[in-house]
């Protein structure tokens, strides 16, 4: 049975002062939709992820997993997703052990459950590819439990803030895998973590490299034997938690082993490593589906204004039941989250202006990347 976890326990310090410790990125109400995607009022990028799981797996087989302070925001917000179907991390430990802790609950569940890992950060379109895409990667599986499948995405410019996944030989043995002549299934070669700009440039007009997205697809079993060859700490907290889930002692359980694990993403933990052992290993098969769509990464707020409209100087606003007035000025972000109040720009170039109502950000828009290491040094007033 198709299975999919969306992993939501991000903290969004890019996004800072929008983005809080009790109310992270994900779960931020600030995406308007598209007409074409039923319009409406602003909404989550979590909820925008979880209406993408439409015609992708049956509703009762979607999950969350996500922080458990975040647990009443989400089950407010997203009510189709009961208490049973949120995974609670008493404390985040990167992603594998995020999609660990889903591949041993869905075992329990379903000793056959083929299961897509998806994020809560982007924008994905249009769905009908994402869509046809998804079922490519939950195909491979279904045919080839090794499998170990990746999503990766067509690039557009020499990101330097991206993962790359190079691609190897096209696998054509699955039905759905070739498109108009074209080979939309590969092994990988190998993978990237952000390279310098001049590799960067050297991947894109390769041609053979892709950005690697973060969504996976796999069978629950075989990722836990993954999970046991290259990091068997996990393995065996996922095991103790796998024995209490849906017991008297889930919690209890839960809590006392989560924060033991060792805290490391999934691509350095499983991937990379599955991938170097260059098709000689008889357990895994690392792969990769190329998605032709537009991806957003909305994890700063140069991306976020990739979101809004743009007026013909560049400049972008997004304004609660306040107002922004920019004059004389061009490709500016104006985002106001206060209540009933102005922000002018007179004359001002390339900057990024964040208001809230306890906190106000004023940078260029090149200072994006390093507002990470300003938000470690504010005090948050949590409300």
């Amino acid at each position: 049975m198709r299975y999919a976890m969306i992993m939501a326990g991000g903290a969004g310090t890019r996004l800072w002062p929008m983005s809080r410790k009790d109310m992270p990125k994900q779960l931020i109400k600030f995406i308007q939709p598209k007409a074409s995607a039923g319009g409406g009022g602003p909404k989550s990028l979590l909820e925008i992820a979880a209406d993408r799981l439409e015609g992708v797996v049956p509703a009762e087989k979607r999950f969350i997993c996500t922080s458990e302070g975040f647990r009443s925001v989400i089950r407010r917000d997203l009510p189709a997703f009961t208490d049973e179907r949120i995974m609670g991390e008493p404390v985040g430990r990167d992603t594998v052990n995020a999609v660990g802790f889903a591949a041993a609950v869905f075992e329990k569940l379903d000793k056959d459950a083929v299961f897509a890992v998806l994020t809560a950060d982007h924008i994905i379109e249009p769905q009908e590819v994402f869509r046809e895409r998804m079922d490519i990667g939950y195909k491979l599986v279904e045919a080839d439990p090794k499998r170990l499948v990746t999503f990766s995405i067509k690039p557009t410019f020499a990101a330097t803030g991206y993962g790359y996944v190079e691609r190897g030989t096209p696998i054509r043995n699955v039905p759905g895998t070739e498109k108009d002549g074209k080979s939309l299934a590969f092994h990988v070669a190998r993978f990237v973590e952000k390279p310098d700009l001049p590799r960067a440039q050297a991947y894109l007009q390769s041609g053979s490299f892709n950005w690697n997205s973060g969504m996976f697809v796999w069978k629950a079993s075989t990722f836990l034997e993954a999970l046991k060859k290259f990091k068997p700490e996990s393995h065996a907290g996922m095991m103790e938690i796998q024995k209490a889930w849906g017991t008297k002692t889930q919690q209890e359980t839960i809590a006392r082993v989560y924060p033991t694990l060792p805290k490391i993403s999934v691509d350095f933990a499983i991937m990379e490593p599955a991938s170097k052992l260059g098709g000689g290993d008889k357990d895994f098969s690392v792969c990769t589906v190329e998605m032709d769509v537009n991806w957003l990464d909305v994890g700063s707020w140069p991306s976020y204004g990739e979101t809004l409209a743009s007026d013909p100087a560049g400049n972008r606003t997004a304004n609660g039941t306040g107002a922004s007035i920019i004059q004389q000025g061009k490709n500016n972000l104006v985002v106001n989250g206060g209540n009933k109040h102005t922000i002018a720009l007179l004359g001002v170039e390339d900057l990024i202006v964040v208001h809230t109502p306890d906190a106000t950000l004023i940078m260029p828009r090149g200072k994006a990347e390093d507002l990470k290491n300003l938000h470690a040094q504010v005090e948050e007033r949590l409300k």
